[in-house]
């Protein structure tokens, strides 16, 4: 990639990122203004103690119950693990996250739009800002919500936009985002119990910052679901859908249900008759009006989709169609967090919006542009490659850690199907001080804040930010030794 497009590291708590690598550097050196007040209680404390805090944090997560499932884990079978958590907070100033979170809430808005007219008039095709066959012909595309018309013209009620910062060119540390999740985002109830625990290990430290809520998160959930409701019902009733225990999310599935007041419900818990859907209860069937699903479109109804699948009840579409329940987040949202579709987002919000983007995309090669392919072909080493509907890591090359047999296998795979592919240049996230053995050192770091979606878009000042906890490593994903943090916003 040309020099140019080069992301440089960023360091959120010193304004020298090799400075951040020195022992003791976040002790010692100058903080950035919004972290003095951490670093002066960071300096008072011994290491013998946050690394207990830090071990009682892990006992605590894990007598609650705060897991997740690991699938295949090389021993036989699948694993309950809990996420690790570090108890050094990530901090924002408050102009800062403003300026995150307007263009976090342009991005969706456009995203929205841009979902209502691929299943409407089609006006962005017609115009040839995105090519037609980008969208009526990807896997995501679900031809069966061609023209039906959904509550309020939101199709993603619940987004999680990942957001990593670098140093682009003369901008030192801005925002972009790595890529869109709009069909069953996770992580949300990491980022409250997160707090939770900060609030119980900390409260002097928290005491000495003004930071932002996010425990009414779930108020606001259930808000934007039940304004989600077929007519508009003022009462409604909202269920939570898990593809049960075995999912790896299914903590959060029970979370958030707890926490809304509503039913967790499986597949066989609900039936439809009449194109009406029902709940099954020990007083009868009761009507079901907004079902948040967290099952993907391919198993919610084997009447439309997978006949094999038990995820979901049968005719559950018809209902859909119908207008006689809400899914949120809508069938079909998958077409718009596609990574063949993600490199025109910025087009979106221009086209919809008239507006230019706040926050911008990663640099970004479309292999199946022939120019844009042949620099992909001859820089496989220094580049991701991610398949264009490939998710959680898989179908993946990461150039500079590939050995040269990995990079003439994918090689060949990109040739083969250059439509299924698009690359980037491996980034560099920033990082952040994280305790680990030593004491503190950089760790690099992303974050997936949570948009709401309703009659208006509204999002807490918070986020789940996740920490590769290995040294050098880019990797944050928890089923990889990723952990998390609880994310200050400061008021």
């Amino acid at each position: 990639m040309p020099e140019s497009s080069r992301l440089q590291m960023f360091d959120e708590m010193l304004s020298d990122a090799e400075v951040a690598r020195e022992p003791d550097a976040y002790l010692n050196a100058d903080p950035r203004p919004h972290y003095r007040h951490l670093q002066q209680w960071l300096q008072s404390q011994e290491m013998d103690y946050l690394q207990g805090r830090h071990e009682e944090a892990e006992l605590l997560f894990k007598r609650v119950g705060i897991t997740f499932a690991v699938y295949g884990d090389g021993e036989g079978g699948n694993t309950e693990r809990t996420i690790p958590f570090d108890i050094v907070p990530r901090i924002f100033p408050t102009d800062e996250w403003k300026r995150l979170q307007k263009g976090l809430e342009q991005r969706v808005q456009a995203l929205n739009m841009f979902l209502y007219d691929v299943y409407h008039d089609h006006r962005i095709l017609k115009a040839g800002v995105i090519p037609s066959g980008q969208v009526l012909g990807n896997s995501q595309y679900r031809p069966e919500m061609q023209g039906v018309d959904v509550p309020l013209d939101v199709y993603a009620h619940i987004a999680g936009i990942d957001i990593v910062r670098a140093t682009h060119g003369e901008d030192e540390g801005a925002f972009f985002v790595l890529e869109d999740n709009l069909r069953v985002p996770s992580g949300v109830s990491y980022m409250i119990e997160n707090r939770k625990m900060m609030m119980r290990l900390f409260p002097d430290l928290l005491a000495k910052h003004r930071v932002a809520p996010v425990e009414h998160y779930p108020d606001l959930l259930l808000d934007a679901l039940q304004q989600a409701a077929p007519g508009q019902k003022r009462y409604c009733n909202v269920v939570v859908l898990t593809p049960g225990m075995y999912n790896s999310a299914y903590f959060e599935h029970a979370f958030l249900a707890q926490q809304m007041g509503v039913e967790l419900v499986e597949g066989q818990d609900l039936f439809v008759q009449d194109d009406v859907v029902y709940m099954r209860t020990t007083q009868g069937p009761r009507q079901v009006d907004v079902i948040y699903r967290r099952v993907d479109d391919d198993f919610l109804d084997p009447e439309a989709f997978r006949p094999e699948s038990v995820l979901g009840p049968p005719g559950l579409l018809r209902a859909y169609r119908a207008g006689n329940v809400a899914i949120c987040n809508a069938v079909g949202t998958g077409v718009a967090d596609d990574k063949s579709i993600y490199p025109y987002v910025p087009e979106m919000i221009r086209f919809y919006l008239d507006e230019e983007p706040i926050l911008s995309n990663v640099p970004t090669y479309m292999c199946r542009k022939p120019v844009e392919l042949s620099y992909v072909l001859a820089n496989l080493d220094k580049l991701v490659v991610k398949e264009v509907h490939g998710a959680g890591g898989y179908g993946m090359l990461i150039g500079p850690a590939a050995s040269q047999a990995e990079i003439a296998a994918f090689r060949d795979r990109v040739i083969a199907r250059p439509e299924n592919y698009i690359a980037q240049p491996t980034l560099s996230l920033s990082s952040c001080p994280t305790l680990v053995g030593a004491g503190l050192a950089p760790r690099h770091i992303d974050l997936r804040p949570f948009v709401l979606s309703g009659k208006h878009v509204r999002m807490v000042r918070g986020g789940l930010t996740r920490v590769a906890l290995k040294e050098n490593s880019l990797v944050v994903n928890s089923s990889q030794g990723g952990g998390t943090k609880d994310t200050w916003i400061l008021n």
